[in-house]
C-alpha cells in the first residue's frame, strides 16, 4: 500500500529542515571560497592560517560531542535554533574580524560556526530520521542534498565575489543577512518535542520511562556495544572520509597530481559538489526501488572506481570525469547510513547522534592524516587507503537493511531486502502520528 501524503504541518516541517541543512552549507562554502582573500587581509602565514582554521575543528568537535545529550534533554527544535544562531553569529564575527584584520576574531568566528554546524546537523539528522518514519519513505537524502545545494550556491557566490573583487567583510555581511532571512522563515515550521526519549523507546508500548542515567553516558556506552550499529558506523566512516578527502584535497590533487591549472582544479571540485547534490536529490526514488543496502554498496563501489581512476590513470581528462563518479557514489552514504542507524533499534536520538559523531570525526581528522601521507608519497597515493575503505564499506552495506515488522507469514520469516519504513499510524481524525519508538 502506498504511503499516505503528508499533511500540511509535516510538509512545512520538511521545508524548514531543508533550509536548516542549506544554511550551514552556504556559510561554510562562503568561508572556504574566500579563504585566500581572508589570509591576505590578515597578513597571515600558512602556519598562522592553520591556527585560525583550528578554531573550526575545536568548535565542530564541541558541538558534536554535546549535541546528542542536548537533543535527548531538550528535543531537536531548541538545539537546531541554538546551532543556527551560532552559525550566523560565527559568520557575523568573521565579518567583524576581517574588517579589523584580527586573526583571533576570525578564529573565534570559526569556532562559533563549527559549533553551530555540529549542533544543528546532529539535531537536524535526528529530526529527519523521525520524519522518515512518519512519512514512510526516505527523506534524509534530499535533506542532505539541500546542504550540498547550499554549498554549491555558496561556492558560486564566493567565486563571483572573488572575480569581482568584492570586499570579504561585505560579502560575509550579505551571506549573514541571507542566512538570517532564511532561518526566520524556517523557525516557525520546526515542530517541538522531537528527539526526547519516550516511554516506547525501549520497544514496548507500555514500558516505564527510561531512568535518568539512561539518557546520558550509560545509554551511550550500551550503544557502543551494539554490533549492528558498529557495522553501520563502519559504513559512515568510509563514506565520510571519502567526502572529506575530496572536499579538502581534490583541487590540489588535480593541480599537483594531474598538472591541471588552478582554475580547472577548482572547477573539478565544483563538478564533485554538483554530482553530490544531484545524487542526493535523485536518491530517494532509487532507494525506494532497489533498497538501501544495494544503493550503499553500489555507491561505495562507484566511489572506489572513481578514486582508482584518479589515483592510477595518468590522464587529466579521465581524472576529471572520474571525480563525477566519486561524488555520485559518495552522495548517499552519510544520509542513508544515518537513516539505517535511526532504525537499528530503540533510542533513535542516541543512535543517530553516535553515528553522526563517527562521521564527523572521520570528516575532521581523516583529511589531515591523508595530507601527511601525501607529503611523503604524493596525494594520488594518499587516496589509496580511502579506496580500500570504500571496499570495506561495500562489504558492510548489508548491515544497513531495514528491519520490517513481522508480517506473520506462514514460514515465520520477516520480509527482507527493500528499504521499507514503518507506515505512519493515524488517529480517529485522520491525522498522521509518529511511529517513533515502535519497534
Amino acid at each position: 500500500m502506498a504511503p499516505l501524503p503528508p499533511d500540511k504541518p509535516l510538509r512545512r516541517h520538511r521545508a524548514a529542515l531543508r533550509l536548516c541543512f542549506a544554511i550551514p552549507g552556504l556559510s561554510l562554502a562562503t568561508w572556504v571560497t574566500r579563504t585566500p582573500d581572508v589570509r591576505d587581509r590578515l597578513g597571515a602565514s600558512t602556519a598562522e592560517m592553520g591556527l585560525v582554521l583550528f578554531g573550526m575543528s575545536i568548535g565542530s568537535m564541541l558541538g558534536i560531542l554535546v549535541a546528542g545529550v542536548l537533543v535527548a534533554r531538550f528535543s531537536t527544535r531548541p538545539v537546531i535554533v541554538a546551532g543556527m544562531g551560532l552559525v550566523l553569529a560565527g559568520v557575523g564575527t568573521m565579518a567583524l574580524g576581517t574588517t579589523v584584520s584580527s586573526a583571533p576574531s576570525v578564529a573565534f568566528g570559526l569556532l562559533l560556526l563549527g559549533a553551530g554546524v555540529g549542533l544543528s546537523e546532529v539535531a537536524s539528522n535526528v529530526d529527519g530520521s523521525v520524519l522518515e518514519r512518519e512519512l514512510a519513505r526516505p527523506v534524509l537524502p534530499a535533506l542532505h542534498g539541500c546542504y550540498s545545494l547550499g554549498t554549491v550556491v555558496g561556492a558560486g557566490l564566493g567565486v563571483a565575489g572573488t572575480a569581482a573583487g568584492f570586499p570579504v567583510p561585505w560579502h560575509l555581511v550579505v551571506v549573514l543577512l541571507l542566512g538570517v532571512g532564511l532561518f526566520a522563515f524556517a523557525v516557525p515550521g520546526l515542530r517541538p518535542g522531537i528527539g526526547r526519549p519516550r516511554a516506547t523507546d525501549n520497544g514496548s508500548a507500555g514500558a516505564a520511562p527510561p531512568a535518568p542515567d539512561d539518557t546520558g553516558g550509560v545509554r551511550e556506552r550500551r550503544l557502543y556495544l551494539d554490533p549492528r550499529l558498529l557495522l553501520i558506523g563502519g559504513v559512515v566512516l568510509g563514506m565520510t572520509l571519502a567526502e572529506g578527502a575530496a572536499t579538502d584535497w581534490l583541487p590540489l590533487l588535480m593541480v599537483d597530481g594531474h598538472d591541471m591549472p588552478a582554475g580547472l582544479g577548482s572547477l573539478v571540485y565544483t563538478g564533485f559538489a554538483v554530482a553530490m547534490a544531484a545524487g542526493r536529490f535523485a536518491g530517494g526514488p532509487v532507494v525506494a526501488r532497489i533498497g538501501r543496502p544495494a544503493v550503499l554498496g553500489g555507491g561505495a563501489l562507484l566511489t572506489a572506481l572513481g578514486i582508482a581512476l584518479v589515483s592510477f590513470v595518468d590522464s587529466p581528462a579521465a581524472a576529471g570525469c572520474a571525480v563525477l563518479l566519486w561524488g555520485l557514489g559518495t552522495s548517499l552514504g552519510f544520509p542513508l547510513a544515518l537513516s539505517a542507524a535511526g532504525e537499528s533499534g530503540p533510542d533513535t536520538t542516541g543512535r543517530v547522534a553516535l553515528t553522526s559523531r563517527i562521521g564527523y570525526v572521520a570528516l575532521l581528522a581523516g583529511p589531515p592524516a591523508l595530507g601527511f601521507l601525501g607529503e611523503h608519497h604524493g596525494l594520488r597515493a594518499a587516496m589509496v587507503p580511502v579506496l580500500l575503505l570504500m571496499l570495506v564499506a561495500a562489504a558492510l552495506s548489508p548491515a544497513t537493511a531495514s528491519r520490517p515488522r513481522h508480517t506473520g507469514a506462514p514460514d515465520g520469516r520477516p520480509a527482507e531486502g527493500r528499504h521499507v519504513l514503518p507506515a505512519p499510524r493515524r488517529d480517529g481524525a485522520g491525522r498522521t502520528g509518529s511511529t517513533h519508538g515502535r519497534g
